[in-house]
Parts: C-alpha cells; sequence; structure tokens
C-alpha cells in the first residue's frame, strides 16, 4: 500500500499560513494540526487549507499560502502590510495589480479621482494612493486563480508616505 494515501493532499507536513513553523499532517485524515494555531482541513476538492476554527481558507502557489479573502478589509490589510514591508526593505510601490476576482469586493473602497478636487481628470482607481488595476484573466495566467495582489515597485522611499491611512 503507498503510504502517500495516508495522508492529506498537500503531504506529511506543511508550513503553518500564521507562523510558518512546520506542522505535521494526522494520519488518515485530511488534517493538519498546529501546536501554536490548531487544527487546518485540507479541502482535495478545491485544493484548499481551512482553519477550523476560524474558518480562514488559503491556497497555495509555488509552495507559498495566499490567504482567500472574503472581505474587503483582509485585502486591503494584506495590501497595507505588504506596503509597509516595501518601505522597510528600502523600495516604494509603483502600482498595485489586484486579482479580478476581488473586483467586487474591493471596488467601493477604490479611491476615485474627483474633477471638483484635482485639475487631471484621472479616472484610474487607487488605494492607498496608488494606481490600481486588476489582474488578467486567470485563463491568461493561472497565478491569478490563487494570489491575491502584486505590487510594482522601484527602489527609493515613498515621495509621500500615504500608506498610513489604513482605513478611510
Amino acid at each position: 500500500m503507498n503510504p502517500g494515501l495516508h495522508y492529506p493532499i498537500f503531504g506529511p507536513e506543511i508550513h503553518c499560513p500564521h507562523c510558518r513553523q512546520t506542522i505535521p499532517a494526522l494520519t488518515l485524515t485530511d488534517t493538519y494540526l498546529c501546536s501554536r494555531h490548531g487544527a487546518f482541513e485540507a479541502d482535495p476538492k478545491t485544493g484548499e487549507l481551512i482553519h477550523l476554527s476560524s474558518g480562514r481558507r488559503w491556497r497555495r502557489w509555488e509552495n507559498e499560502w495566499y490567504r482567500q479573502h472574503t472581505h474587503p478589509d483582509g485585502i486591503r490589510f494584506e495590501i497595507h502590510e505588504a506596503l509597509d514591508r516595501l518601505y522597510t526593505e528600502g523600495y516604494r510601490a509603483t502600482k498595485v495589480i489586484i486579482a479580478s476576482r476581488y473586483r467586487d469586493l474591493v471596488s467601493s473602497y477604490l479611491e476615485r479621482s474627483h474633477p471638483w478636487r484635482e485639475k487631471n481628470d484621472n479616472k484610474n482607481p487607487k488605494l492607498y494612493g496608488l494606481p490600481v488595476v486588476f489582474s488578467p484573466d486567470p485563463s491568461e495566467d493561472p497565478c491569478w486563480e490563487v494570489i491575491n495582489f502584486s505590487l510594482e515597485k522601484e527602489p527609493g522611499a515613498p515621495l509621500r508616505y500615504p500608506y498610513f491611512r489604513l482605513f478611510e
């Protein structure tokens, strides 16, 4: 009998999506157990990892876990953290690319230019002062079925550090 059949779909161990420590699978179940964060169930039908106590879901792309958001504040907070990380690494973001599957979820939270406030008639939406575009269809690039966003960046500190306005 193949011992691989005794483990959930992600194998005998994974990294916890919260704390990144290696956590073991429970044999003959679809469950992984983190000593700090509790049980995670692997769903073989969807390919998702589900935190049992909170219901949060993750999917994996290139051995990295990506939380699958159901509320706009979750993805906005994740983008804010990534912007802060860039800043501490000496980079500034120039654009945010958000997975198209989140278009309806985040659209009402994006900043839009107002002709009576600004001289230019820029209709591009912004988040934390950065231009936002949505990803191509996942059929064109399958990573967008899993990853949530990408930041275009360049070296240097932000000209104006607008990321402090977390929840406007």
